[in-house]
């Protein structure tokens, strides 16, 4: 809502801008060319507004929540490890749950 907003501001004010008085208008002799171009460019901005703002105001297709298994928690402990002559010696054991 903000873009449609903020878009129509913008278009009121280079529109505004593009027209001239009429007090301004009787003062020259010339033909309308400029103000028509003015007047098409005009007319291009706002529409390119209007139509992004449109066109970026549908629904937004997000992936679901997806379940991740956590990550190991991981330790070092000390254990009694059994070695090859029937006896058991301490070791430093990385444990994970």
């Amino acid at each position: 809502m903000k873009r449609v907003i903020s878009s129509l501001v913008i278009a009121t004010a280079l529109v505004g801008s593009a027209i001239q008085p009429a007090a301004a208008r009787d003062r020259h002799h010339h033909d309308d060319t400029g103000r028509a171009i003015a007047g098409g460019v005009a007319a291009g901005v706002v529409g390119g507004l209007i139509g992004g703002a449109i066109a970026n105001s549908g629904p937004r297709y997000v992936d679901g929540p997806r379940y991740v298994e956590p990550a190991p928690r991981c330790w070092y402990e000390d254990r009694d490890v059994r070695n090859r002559y029937d006896g058991y010696h301490i070791e430093t054991v990385r444990v994970c749950e």
